[in-house]
């Protein structure tokens, strides 16, 4: 039972150690799926949306978290 506990508490650790690549996904899914339900906009280009969203958000993250370790020492 404690292995489940401590999985379950590293998953959701990973998610507030880094809240910026959290909320952006959150934003990112929020936004396609706005765009589907609200706007009545083609799955396709929710998807595409969706897609290269996350990539961005990704792509950032990385370059954030490269700029923290250069100017740590």
């Amino acid at each position: 039972m404690t292995i489940v506990i401590d999985v379950f508490k590293e998953l959701f650790g990973m998610f507030v150690a880094d809240a910026f690549l959290s909320a952006a996904v959150l934003v990112v899914v929020a936004v396609s799926a706005g765009l589907g339900e609200i706007a009545n906009v083609d799955t396709l280009v929710c998807g595409l949306v969706l897609l290269l969203g996350c990539l961005v958000v990704v792509v950032e993250s990385v370059r954030r978290a490269a700029l923290r370790a250069r100017r740590s020492p």
